[in-house]
């Protein structure tokens, strides 16, 4: 009971006390951190509610609670707490993702009467890189632009179904999803080497905060892989990225995945932790 007791949804009073645990680790919570910052914490604003663990003026983790469910700075105890909320509010997301260590303990209490999980991504290392690119960016790669999304769209879903395991148009027919991709490119952060009407090479910059921005939806034509278009791709994302966007670029990939694991190595980024995820 005492640690039911000590989440509470939080409001636009706790921004600044959220913010401050966010900043203390930049890179791991740069998803969490850029919501908060576009959205507050007013509930329909944000999508989702943030639970915060502690009193106002003394938190000490926060989870953002929406479609994915994302612990921060979360010690076991209040793991342990938001397993409780979660537990009793049923199962709204459709990921839980975050820091290995807290997601494999918040799974571990939930997975009795959430699971079973679709899939399990135990191993996801984070990457970041904060200088220039060790290889030459393609400068063929560049931002996408609006009248293009008929040519990017298909290949959005394309990675999506392969990297998810679940086609973005279940549900609502991908309504959603494709408004978020049509979004990135109306705001300059869809990048893509584009030939004769096809995608060669793409990827997106989803998350991004003063501090920095996380590269999400890399994708290489499959007919055209194994020639060195992720790297010199992602270097050109990385360039772009820190002159324009943010001063640190992240990402994370699966342990399994060691051509990407390779091609991100090459161009400099450097593995700083370790996610999990846990799809439903």
């Amino acid at each position: 009971m005492l640690r039911t007791s000590a989440v509470r949804v939080l409001d636009d009073n706790d921004r600044a006390e959220v913010l401050a645990l966010c900043d203390a680790d930049p890179v791991a919570n740069v998803f969490v951190s850029s919501r908060v910052r576009s959205a507050g914490l007013n509930a329909a604003r944000l999508g989702a509610q943030m639970w915060g663990y502690g009193p106002r003026g003394a938190l000490t983790s926060v989870c953002y609670a929406g479609a994915n469910l994302v612990p921060v700075a979360a010690g076991p105890d209040a793991v342990h707490a938001y397993a409780d909320r979660a537990r009793r509010q049923g199962r709204r997301c459709s990921s839980i993702v975050g820091p290995a260590d807290a997601v494999r303990l918040l799974w571990d209490l939930l997975e009795p009467s959430w699971g079973p999980a679709r899939a399990i991504r135990a191993a996801q290392p984070v990457m970041v890189i904060s200088r220039p690119p060790l290889v030459e960016p393609d400068p063929l790669v560049r931002t996408v632009r609006l009248e293009e999304f008929g040519i990017v769209a298909p290949a959005c879903v394309a990675m999506f179904t392969e990297e998810v395991g679940v086609s973005p148009d279940n549900g609502d027919g991908g309504a959603l999803y494709r408004a978020r991709v049509a979004e990135l490119i109306r705001i300059g952060r869809s990048f893509a080497r584009i030939e004769d009407g096809r995608v060669v090479f793409k990827a997106e910059v989803g998350a991004v905060t003063p501090y920095a921005c996380q590269v999400q939806g890399v994708w290489v034509h499959p007919d055209l892989r194994g020639r060195g278009h992720a790297v010199s791709g992602m270097a050109a994302v990385v360039d772009l990225a820190l002159k324009h966007i943010a001063p640190a670029v992240t990402l994370y990939v699966n342990d399994f995945n060691a051509p990407a694991r390779e091609a991100y190595r090459r161009v400099g980024f450097e593995e700083v932790g370790t996610f999990m995820s846990v799809l439903f």
